[in-house]
C-alpha cells in the first residue's frame, strides 16, 4: 500500500541524492579528483564502525553512523564551506539552519524530528557520540589530504598552525586518533605539504 508517509520518505531520499553533486575541497587519496559530500559521509560512517574502539567514552556506534550519514545533508542548499574560509564560516551556521528546515521537513514529522535531533547533537558536540563523530569528521580530511600528497593544503597555502588549531578538539572525542593525526601532520611538514608555522600544543 502506497501511503502519504511512504511518498514523503521517497521524496526525501530522491532529494538528498543531490549530496553527490556537492564537491568538497579534499581530494581522493589518488589525487585525481575532489571527493563529494556523499563519499565523505560514507567514509565517515565506515570509520565510525571500524574505529569505534578509539572513542574516549562508551558510545552507541549506530548513533554515530546516523550522524555521519545526515551531518552534511544541509550542504545541498548551504554548500560546502571550506574549513579555512573565514568569510564563509561567518554565515555558515545561518545558511545551514535554513537548509535543515527545508530538507529535514520533507520527512514525516517523527522522522524529521529524529534527523533534526541528530544533526543538532552533532553540531553541539556535547554527547560522547557527537564528540567522537566530530573527531572522525576532522580525521577523515586529514587522512585524505596526507595520502593525496597534501594537494588541498598546498592549493590553499595552509600551514601546520592552521591544521593544528582547527583539529585540536579531536582529543575530546578520540585522543588516539588525534595522536595519529598529529603524526601525519608532522610528516606532512617534513614532506613539504604544509608550511612549518607552529602553535603551542596542549
Amino acid at each position: 500500500m502506497i501511503t502519504d508517509r511512504l511518498e514523503q520518505q521517497i521524496h526525501f531520499l530522491v532529494e538528498v541524492d543531490k549530496l553527490k553533486n556537492v564537491l568538497r575541497q579534499s581530494y581522493l587519496t589518488d589525487g585525481q579528483r575532489r571527493e563529494n559530500d556523499a563519499e565523505h559521509s560514507w567514509h565517515f560512517a565506515l570509520m565510525a564502525i571500524m574505529l569505534a574502539e578509539y572513542s574516549k567514552a562508551e558510545i552507541d556506534t549506530l548513533r554515530v553512523v546516523k550522524m555521519a550519514l545526515i551531518h552534511d545533508l544541509v550542504e545541498i542548499d548551504a554548500g560546502d564551506t571550506f574549513a579555512y574560509d573565514e568569510t564563509g564560516n561567518e554565515t555558515k551556521e545561518a545558511r545551514e539552519e535554513l537548509a535543515a528546515e527545508r530538507i529535514f521537513n520533507l520527512l514525516p514529522e517523527d522522522l524529521a524530528e529524529e534527523v533534526f535531533g541528530l544533526w543538532r547533537e552533532f553540531e553541539a558536540k556535547e554527547t560522547p557520540e557527537a564528540r567522537f563523530a566530530a573527531a572522525l569528521d576532522r580525521f577523515q580530511p586529514i587522512l585524505l589530504n596526507y595520502h593525496a600528497g597534501g594537494k588541498t593544503w598546498e592549493k590553499h597555502d595552509i600551514s601546520k598552525a592552521q591544521v593544528m588549531e582547527r583539529n585540536l578538539h579531536m582529543s575530546d572525542g578520540a585522543p588516539d586518533l588525534w595522536a595519529y593525526a598529529k603524526k601525519l601532520i608532522e610528516q606532512a611538514v617534513e614532506k613539504g605539504y604544509l608550511s612549518t608555522d607552529s602553535i603551542e600544543e596542549d
